[in-house]
């Protein structure tokens, strides 16, 4: 795929294209030069955090040694997968 950097209100549109039926997936990634994992990412983005989980992040955040340690006992006890999991912990 091409690599394009989208903006927050371009992943919107794309993801509003499909939900509303005007387009499928298979015809947006050919469409748009994206690939399905990075359309999937982007879909799970907005449903759990909206317009905000589609903007490109300024920084890295910095998380606790106490919640990395959650977060990876809740991955190892818990069967979910590894995006369930960062979704979860943000």
């Amino acid at each position: 795929m091409c690599g394009i950097k989208r903006s927050a209100s371009e992943k919107y549109a794309i993801i509003q294209e499909i939900r509303l039926g005007k387009i499928g997936v298979k015809a947006a990634v050919e469409k748009y030069g994206i690939s399905k994992s990075t359309l999937a990412k982007w879909r799970r983005r907005y449903e759990i955090y909206g317009y905000e989980g589609l903007e490109d992040r300024t920084h890295n955040r910095s998380y606790s040694a106490e919640l990395k340690l959650q977060a990876v006992l809740d991955y190892l006890n818990s069967g979910r997968l590894k995006y369930q999991i960062i979704d979860k912990y943000k």
